[in-house]
């Protein structure tokens, strides 16, 4: 049994893509994991695992699929350690500073206190990406002094809804295929970074990655967006 409490939220009333997509991967247990999410997971409801081969699934009391998680795989290079100058831009270029459709957002929103909130702010810079720093809190320490694995494919999520761009289109995660070289340390500068490498009607395929400053690639991910309609 598992529950998302409501802190880890995305949209006000479910749970945040990317830290559902995680939860699902450090439970499967794999090196590279592709976590398909089938509905909005709840918040603060028991959730059930059941498992069938190398397949993981997240199911409600009444059997509704949440969540899928099996083996998966990252064709090609991932996406390059942002600059300086770029982290600077894409802070002070942060399109959720003025419009947010997800403000309470557990990664992006601005309406997060820190240690509340992770406060991913990614903005655009040249060459299609986004690009914003990111430091992890302690209140989010596993007790290792490391940041636990769902917290960590939170943080790779929303910059690549942002690179999509959601004040242009209101969308949600639908799959994440993510590998973390290790977990973020508390307190560790980082740079996050996201951009779009295709669109295919109404989804957008996208790339994200954490590095050091120092270029040091932690994580990286990538992912399908589903435009979705207001209502």
């Amino acid at each position: 049994m598992v529950t998302i409490p409501a802190q880890f939220n995305g949209p006000a009333t479910s749970g945040n893509g990317g830290y559902a997509a995680g939860l699902l991967a450090e439970v499967h247990g794999g090196d590279v994991v592709t976590s398909t999410l089938r509905l909005p997971p709840p918040l603060d409801v028991p959730l059930t695992w059941e498992r069938h081969g190398d397949d993981l699934t997240l199911v409600t009391a009444g059997g509704a699929t949440i969540g899928q998680a099996s083996p998966g795989r990252i064709d090609g290079d991932p996406l390059p350690a942002p600059t300086p100058d770029e982290v600077a831009e894409g802070l002070a270029g942060y399109k959720g500073f003025d419009a947010h459709p997800f403000d309470r957002c557990f990664t992006c929103g601005t309406a997060r206190a820190e240690g509340d909130g992770l406060r991913v702010f990614t903005g655009p810079v040249g060459g299609g990406r986004t690009v914003g720093p990111w430091t992890p809190h302690a209140a989010f320490d596993a007790g290792d002094g490391m940041i636990p694995v769902p917290v960590a494919w939170a943080a790779l999520d929303c910059p690549g809804g942002w690179a999509a761009d959601f004040t242009s289109q209101l969308m949600l995660l639908g799959r994440m295929t993510a590998h973390l070289n290790r977990r973020p340390r508390v307190g560790e500068a980082l740079v996050a970074s996201g951009a779009v490498t295709r669109r295919d009607g109404r989804k957008f395929h996208t790339a994200t990655a954490l590095h050091t400053p120092g270029g040091e690639l932690v994580g990286q991910a990538v992912q399908v967006w589903i435009e979705v309609s207001a209502a």
